[in-house]
């Protein structure tokens, strides 16, 4: 799989509110399937498995089979990747733009003299 095509599959992993539930759930400690079924009521087993396939597919949860149970990993090592690729530079990008802004824009230690022309109530004249 090319790296776009990676990259793809993790964004639409991370694209749907119950697959990033089930991603805070395992930050904490491996689950097996029936664990995260209970931690989401309003989802059905089947459905919590489709969910799981997809978070499997862009490689941010390893499954490990003990027995009859099916333990979910959490890999965050694929976030990492996307945060070094594009989070970090975009906001090393944004830091430096609003740093050369406070550089070059005008300070605001005196109140600005409003010129009369603005001031002046055309009624006035």
């Amino acid at each position: 799989m090319s790296t776009d095509d990676q990259d793809d599959a993790l964004f639409k992993a991370l694209g749907h509110r119950s697959r990033r539930l089930i991603l805070d759930a395992l930050k904490s400690a491996p689950r097996t399937t029936g664990m995260l079924c209970a931690l989401l009521p309003e989802l059905d087993r089947c459905t919590v498995m489709q969910h799981l396939k997809v978070l499997e597919a862009a490689d941010l949860i390893v499954v490990e089979r003990r027995g009859r149970e099916r333990w979910n990993h959490l890999d965050a090592l694929p976030i990492h990747a996307i945060h070094e690729r594009w989070i970090g530079p975009y906001a090393a990008y944004a830091a430096s733009m609003l740093s050369r802004l406070n550089k070059t824009g005008p300070r605001c230690e005196e109140p600005a003299q409003i010129p009369a022309a603005v001031t002046d109530d055309p009624d006035d004249r």
